[in-house]
C-alpha cells in the first residue's frame, strides 16, 4: 500500500499544535477586543488618545449625547443582556444535565447488554479471526466518549454567548468612530467563538482517541466504535440548544414587534418595549449558542463517521495511523487557512464604507475555501499512502489518493456553492428579495405568497449540489468519500462560525445603540452592519444544512454496515414503512417547534400589551418597563416546550429499532434525511428572505425601496407582518431540523450493536 510522507510523530505533534494555535488565537483576538472600554471614568484622563479608549470618541461626538452617560448607558444595557443570557442557559443546561445523565446510563444498560455484561473478548465484528475487546468496554468507552462530547457542546455554546454579550456594547461604541471599527470588533469577537469552537472539538477528540488507545491496543475497530458516542454527545446537547434557544428568541422576537411596531407604531429596539431585553438575549441564547453547539456536533460527527469507516478499511487494519487520522489532519490545516482568512478581514483589508462590508464578509468565505483547496492538496499528498482500500458494505473498494483528494474538494466547493445560492436568495441586493418586498404593496398575503414560493424555489440548486458531491464522492471512495467531503463542507468552520456569529453581535450592537438614544447616525452604521449580517446568518444555516445531509449520510452508511444490512431494499415492506414515516417526522417536529414559538409568542405579546396599558407614562417615555418579567416569560416556555421535539427525536431510533428492527430503521433514517434536507432550506430561506425584504424597505437605500416606505408605511407594515410569520421558521425550525437528520443516524450508529443483536421483536413474534 505505501507509506506515507508524514512520519507518526510529525501526526502526532501536528494535530495538538493546531489545535492550540486556534486556542491562542482567539485568545489575541478577544484581547483585541477587551481593548474597547465600558467604563468612561477610568479613560477620561488618558494621556493616550490614540488607543481605542474614551478620547477617541470625542473626535465624532454624536449630535447632543453626552459622552458619560452614553457610555453608561451602554454597560447597563449589556449587563442586562448578559445577566438575561447567562441565567437562561444555566437553567437550560440544569435540564438538559438531566438528560445527559439519564441517556448516558441508557448508553451503557443497552450496549453492555449485547454480550449479556461479559467482560470476556469476542471475535472482532468485520473480521472474525481475530478477538476485539469485549461488548462492555464499548459500553464503557461510548458513555465516557457521549460525556465528553455533550460537555464539549455545552460549553462551547456557552463561551460563545459569552463573548457575544462582551462584545455587542463594545461594537456600538466603536460604531462611533466609523463603521470600519464597529465590522472589525463585531469580526473578531465572532473570531474568537469560531476558533475556540474548532480548536477545542478537534483537541477533545484527539485526547480522547489517545486515552482510548491505552486500552484498545491495536482493536482500531472497537476503539472508533466507542468514539461515535462523541459526536452523539455534541448533538444532542445542540438539539436542545437550539430548540429552546430558537423558541426563546422568536417568542420575545414575534412579541416585541407586533406590539411594538404593528400596533404601537415605535421603532425596533425602542427601550419603552418591554420585550426588547428578551429580544437581545434571545440572539445570543439561539443564534449564538445554539449555533455554537450545532456545527460542533457536525464537525464531531463528520470525524466519527470518517474514522469509524476508515478503522474498518486499510488504515485500520494495517493500523497506519497518519492515514487513519487524515480527518483530523484536514480539520488541522482548516484551523490554519482560517487563521489566514480571519487576519484578511481585520488586518490587511480595511472597511471604509457601508457597501463594503457584504463584499467583506464573502470575501472570506471564498479566500478560506481556495486556500483551504491548497491545504488539502498537501494534507492528502503528505498523509495518505497513493493507493489504499476503504471498506464498501462488506468488500474493499481500491481508491488512489487524488481521489481521496477530490472527495474532500467537492464537498468544500458544494459548501460555497450552497452558500451563495442562500445569499442570493436572502440578501436584499438581489432581485428575489426586492421581489418579496415590492408584493408588500397589496398586503401581509402577497407577501407571504411571494415568500413561501422563493423558498421552495431555492431548494433547487443546494440539492443539486449536495446530490453531485454524494455521487462523486462515493464512486470515488464509498461511504469514507461521503464523511470527508462533509468534513470538507466544515474544514472551514473557524471562519464560518466566525461570519456567524457576527450577525446576532451586530444585531445587539443596533439594539444598544437604539435603547441607549444614541444618534441616527450610529444607528445607521449598526443597522447596515446587522443587514450584511442577517444574510450571512443565512449563509451559516446553509452551510450547517448541507453539511447535515453529508454527515447524516455517511453516519447512515456506517450503521447500515455496523448493524450487518448488505442492502436497503426499498420494496421491501419494511423498509418502506420506515421511508414513510421517516419522512413524516420533519413535518411533525417542525409542527412543534412552530406551535411553540406562537403560544409563547401568544404570552408575550399578552403581557406587553398589559404594560403599555397599564403602566402610566410608558409610551411617553417617562417610566420604565418591566423588562424581568418578559424575560421570565420567554425562559419558562423555551424550557419547557423544547422538552417533546427533544424527546420526539431521540426516542424515535430506540422505539423503531428496538420494536420494528434495523431495516425499518434504515428506511427512517433514508426518509427524514430526504424530507428534512429540504424543508430546512426552503423555511431558512423564506425566513431570512422575509426579514431582508423588511429592512430593505426600512432603509429606503434605492428609489424603488423609497416607494415602499417610510416605516409605518401600510408596505411596511405588512413586510413586518412577513418578518414575524417567517421568524421561527428561519430561527427555530428550519436550523433544528439539521440537528433532527444527524443526530437520529448518529444515535442509530451508536446503538446499532444493540439493534442487530435484540432489535425487530415485533417482527419475531
Amino acid at each position: 500500500m505505501g507509506a506515507t510522507l508524514l512520519p507518526d510523530l510529525g501526526t502526532e505533534i501536528l494535530i495538538p499544535l493546531c489545535a492550540v494555535i486556534g486556542i491562542a488565537f482567539s485568545v489575541v483576538q478577544w484581547m483585541f477586543v477587551s481593548q474597547v472600554k465600558l467604563s468612561p471614568g477610568r479613560d477620561a484622563n488618558s494621556n493616550a488618545p490614540g488607543k481605542n479608549g474614551y478620547n477617541d470618541y470625542l473626535i465624532e461626538e454624536e449630535e447632543g449625547g453626552n459622552d458619560h452617560n452614553v457610555v453608561l448607558k451602554c454597560a447597563e444595557i449589556q449587563n442586562a443582556i448578559s445577566e438575561g443570557a447567562t441565567s437562561f442557559l444555566f437553567t437550560e443546561y440544569k435540564y438538559v444535565g438531566g438528560f445527559m445523565v439519564a441517556f448516558a446510563v441508557l448508553i451503557f444498560v443497552f450496549l453492555g447488554s449485547v454480550e449479556g455484561f461479559s467482560t470476556s473478548s469476542r471475535p472482532c465484528t468485520y473480521d472474525q479471526t481475530k478477538i476485539c475487546k469485549p461488548a462492555l468496554a464499548t459500553a464503557i468507552f461510548s458513555t465516557i466518549s457521549f460525556l465528553l462530547g455533550a460537555i464539549t457542546s455545552v460549553v462551547s455554546g456557552f463561551l460563545g454567548m459569552k463573548i457575544a454579550t462582551y462584545a455587542n456594547a463594545r461594537t456600538t461604541l466603536e460604531a462611533r468612530k466609523g463603521v470600519g471599527k464597529a465590522f472589525i470588533t463585531a469580526f473578531r469577537s465572532g473570531a474568537v467563538m469560531g476558533f475556540l469552537l474548532a480548536s477545542s472539538g478537534l483537541l477533545v477528540l484527539y485526547i480522547a482517541i489517545n486515552a482510548f488507545k491505552l486500552y484498545y491496543g491495536d482493536d482500531w475497530g472497537g476503539l472508533f466504535e466507542a468514539i461515535t458516542g462523541y459526536g452523539l454527545g455534541g448533538s444532542s446537547m445542540a438539539l436542545f440548544g437550539r430548540v429552546g434557544g430558537g423558541i426563546y428568541t422568536k417568542a420575545a422576537d414575534v412579541g416585541a414587534d407586533l406590539v411594538g411596531k404593528v400596533e404601537r407604531n415605535i421603532p425596533e429596539d425602542d427601550p419603552r418595549n418591554p420585550a426588547v431585553i428578551a429580544d437581545n438575549v434571545g440572539d445570543n441564547v439561539g443564534d449564538i449558542a445554539g449555533m455554537g453547539s450545532d456545527l460542533f456536533g457536525s464537525y464531531a460527527e463528520a470525524s466519527c463517521a470518517a474514522l469509524v469507516v476508515a478503522s474498518i478499511s486499510s488504515f485500520g487494519i494495517n493500523h497506519e495511523l497518519t492515514a487513519m487520522l487524515y480527518p483530523l489532519i484536514v480539520s488541522s490545516v482548516g484551523i490554519l487557512v482560517c487563521l489566514l482568512t480571519t487576519l484578511c478581514a481585520t488586518d490587511f483589508f480595511e472597511i471604509k464604507a457601508v457597501n463594503e462590508i457584504e463584499p467583506a464578509l464573502k470575501r472570506q468565505l471564498i479566500i478560506s475555501t481556495v486556500l483551504m483547496t491548497v491545504g488539502i492538496a498537501i494534507v492528502t499528498w503528505i498523509s495518505v499512502p497513493s493507493s489504499f482500500t476503504i471498506f464498501n458494505f462488506g468488500t474493499q473498494k481500491v481508491v488512489k489518493s487524488w481521489q481521496l483528494f477530490l472527495c474532500v474538494g467537492v464537498g468544500l466547493w458544494a459548501g460555497l456553492i450552497i452558500g451563495f445560492v442562500t445569499e442570493y436568495y436572502t440578501s436584499n441586493a438581489y432581485s428575489p428579495v426586492q421581489d418579496v418586498a415590492d408584493s408588500c404593496r397589496t398586503g401581509a398575503a402577497t407577501n407571504v405568497i411571494f415568500g413561501l414560493a422563493l423558498g421552495y424555489k431555492s431548494v433547487i440548486i443546494p440539492i443539486f449540489a449536495i446530490a453531485i458531491s454524494i455521487f462523486v464522492s462515493f464512486s470515488f471512495a464509498a461511504m469514507y468519500g461521503i464523511a470527508v467531503a462533509a468534513l470538507g463542507m466544515l474544514s472551514t468552520i473557524a471562519t464560518g462560525l466566525a461570519i456567524d456569529a457576527y450577525g446576532p453581535i451586530s444585531d445587539n450592537a443596533g439594539g444598544i445603540a437604539e435603547m441607549a438614544g444614541m444618534s441616527h447616525r450610529i444607528r445607521e452604521r449598526t443597522d447596515a452592519l446587522d443587514a450584511a449580517g442577517n444574510t450571512t446568518a443565512a449563509i451559516g444555516k446553509g452551510f450547517a444544512i448541507g453539511s447535515a445531509a453529508l454527515v447524516s449520510l455517511a453516519l447512515f452508511g456506517a450503521f447500515v454496515s455496523r448493524a450487518g444490512i448488505s442492502t436497503v431494499d426499498v420494496l421491501s415492506p419494511k423498509v418502506v414503512i420506515g421511508l414513510l414515516v421517516g419522512a413524516m417526522l420533519p413535518y411533525w417536529f417542525s409542527a412543534m417547534t412552530m406551535k411553540s414559538v406562537g403560544s409563547a409568542a401568544l404570552k408575550m405579546v399578552e403581557e406587553v400589551r398589559r404594560q403599555f396599558n397599564t403602566i402610566p407614562g410608558l409610551m411617553e417615555g417617562t417610566a420604565k418597563p418591566d423588562y424581568a418579567t418578559c424575560v421570565k416569560i420567554s425562559t419558562d416556555a423555551s424550557i419547557k416546550e423544547m422538552i417533546p421535539p427533544g424527546a420526539l427525536v431521540m426516542l424515535t431510533p430506540l422505539i423503531v429499532g428496538i420494536f420494528f428492527g434495523v431495516e425499518t430503521l434504515s428506511g427512517v433514517l433514508a426518509g427524514s434525511l430526504v424530507s428534512g434536507v429540504q424543508i430546512a432550506i426552503s423555511a431558512s430561506n423564506t425566513g431570512g428572505a422575509w426579514d431582508n425584504a423588511k429592512k430593505y424597505i426600512e432603509a429606503g437605500a434605492s428609489e424603488h425601496a423609497r416607494t415602499l416606505g417610510p416605516k409605518g408605511s401600510d408596505p411596511h407594515k405588512a413586510a413586518v407582518i412577513g418578518d414575524t410569520i417567517g421568524d421561527p421558521l428561519k430561527d427555530t425550525s428550519g436550523p433544528s431540523l439539521n440537528i433532527l437528520i444527524k443526530l437520529m443516524a448518529v444515535e442509530s450508529l451508536v446503538f446499532a450493536p444493540f439493534f442487530a443483536t435484540h432489535g425487530g421483536l415485533l417482527f419475531k413474534i
